[in-house]
């Protein structure tokens, strides 16, 4: 928001010829929102992902090509046009990664919040960076006039301020009011308790799903999802959702199936009579289907690569590879 306001603030007619030490702080936010805005996506829908500091020299160099546009084109008069086409360029990906992060994990999301939030504000934002950045660019004015431009940007502001608000400054639903006051006689009966999660989510549904996931296996499915889970299950797909998150507290739909393949994949490496089989083959018996995911997921779960955990269940030194090991040792 505060780079949606800098970009605002950028567009006002004169403030282009303000002094430097004015102009920079706001062209800072400005150029380095775009970047703020994946970041954001990543750490709000992506549950995996750690945010490092490496991730800040992304936003240094976008404010760094827009401070030599700004300010190097008495300087360098070639390299500033360049620098400012190659900051729109990477905004403009940036909001079309941040589109793509969206889409890619929202099936699989559980958290019914954060599913109302991709819409009302994410497809939103990366609609707004989009346009601005093919604005900055010079692409719009080749269709329409800056006057059309300047009235569509601020319309996409106001909306985006409007999503906004709308997503995350909702009020809570209240019951009746004699429900909200204080009880004054002293033999009234005490106010009914509010239902936890698990009280409003039927057991006979997490039975089911227990006894579907156990004795069924149906993870073992490579394209299992929770569409197809809901209807084994003859529930509605939101009432399942909302099962697994509330009642088990899962955030995504990949991290609960994830947690029965692992531990089907554990019980394999840990069987004597299973050592020769590779572990591809194991990993795709359980329902995964490429090794780059099985392998971070289970280093993420356990500590360690499939071959290591392996040799450790079998209680073999390090020296002793067999031949599978040796294949594994490559894969894993």
């Amino acid at each position: 928001m505060l780079g949606a306001a800098a970009s605002a603030v950028n567009w006002v007619p004169g403030f282009e010829p303000a002094g430097a030490f004015w102009r920079a702080p706001i062209l800072a936010l400005a150029a380095g929102s775009p970047a703020v805005f994946w970041l954001w996506a990543r750490v709000i829908f992506d549950d995996d992902f750690i945010l490092r500091g490496r991730h800040a020299a992304l936003w240094a160099l976008l404010v760094a090509g827009e401070m030599v546009s700004a300010y190097g084109g008495a300087t360098w008069s070639r390299l500033g046009p360049v620098a400012d086409t190659m900051v729109q360029l990477a905004s403009l990906g940036l909001a079309v990664l941040a589109a793509a992060q969206t889409m890619a994990t929202w099936r699989g999301d559980l958290v019914m919040g954060r599913r109302r939030l991709r819409v009302a504000v994410m497809l939103g934002a990366v609609l707004f960076i989009s346009i601005d950045a093919i604005y900055s660019s010079g692409l719009g004015r080749l269709a329409l006039a800056p006057a059309a431009i300047d009235t569509f940007r601020a319309a996409g502001l106001c909306v985006l301020a409007v999503l906004t608000a709308w997503s995350l400054l909702q009020v809570a639903p209240t019951g009746p009011a004699a429900a909200v006051l204080p009880q004054s006689r002293a033999d009234a009966p005490p106010a009914a308790e509010p239902k936890t999660a698990l009280q409003t989510i039927a057991p006979s549904l997490l039975r089911r799903l227990e006894q579907l996931m156990t004795e069924e296996c149906i993870f073992r499915q490579e394209r299992l999802t929770i569409g197809a889970l809901a209807s084994r299950l003859t529930v509605p797909e939101e009432q399942l959702r909302r099962a697994i998150n509330e009642g088990l507290g899962y955030r995504n739909f990949n991290a609960f199936i994830n947690q029965y393949r692992l531990k089907d994949v554990k019980t394999a490496l840990s069987d004597p009579s299973q050592h020769d089989v590779p572990v591809l083959t194991i990993a795709m018996d359980a329902g995964f289907r490429s090794l780059g995911p099985f392998n971070r997921a289970f280093k993420a779960d356990t500590g360690m690569t499939p071959t290591e955990y392996r040799r450790k269940a079998r209680g073999a030194p390090p020296a002793d590879l067999s031949r599978s090991d040796q294949a594994d040792r490559k894969i894993g």
